[in-house]
């Protein structure tokens, strides 16, 4: 991904920018992260903190550890943030990220919460979003989140 690099919340009061290349792109699969996520991983990618700049907006902060804080929309509860206290780097949220598409993990940690399951995801049945909304309902479907770009 070249830089800049764009990213924020669901509803768009916070946005950010990451001016350096991205860093050690992962999933974690740690208690802490599975409840921080409400899923069964979180899905990171790592740059110094002097690298994020907030462009509109900051994030509330919860302290999951002693050592560990995790930014989040106050508003709309996106996850965003995790950083050790003691680490210059920090993360943020693969999908919060404008083009979560460029960016591939490499790796996985917390592998002792690592949900049974997750091997065999990719072989359940799927279908697209519409596919599971009557025609005559597809209308209300309509996002109301921030689109995936600046706005002003």
């Amino acid at each position: 991904m070249s830089t800049p690099i764009t990213g924020g919340c669901q509803c768009g009061a916070i946005r950010y920018r990451v001016t350096a290349p991205l860093e050690n792109p992962h999933i974690c699969h740690c208690r802490m992260c599975q409840k921080a996520f409400g899923n069964f991983f979180a899905a990171l990618v790592s740059m110094k903190k002097a690298d994020l700049q907030w462009t509109k907006g900051e994030p509330s902060y919860f302290s999951s550890s002693e050592i560990v804080e995790r930014g989040f929309c106050k508003d709309c509860g996106t996850p965003l943030t995790f950083a050790y206290d003691t680490s210059d780097k920090t993360s943020v949220s693969i999908g919060s990220l404008d083009h979560p598409d460029a960016v591939t993990p490499v790796c996985q940690y917390g592998l002792e919460s690592r949900h049974p399951a997750f091997a065999t995801f990719h072989t359940l049945p799927g279908s697209t979003t519409e596919d599971d909304i009557p025609a005559d309902q597809r209308e209300h479907l309509k996002s109301l989140q921030h689109p995936d770009f600046e706005t002003g």
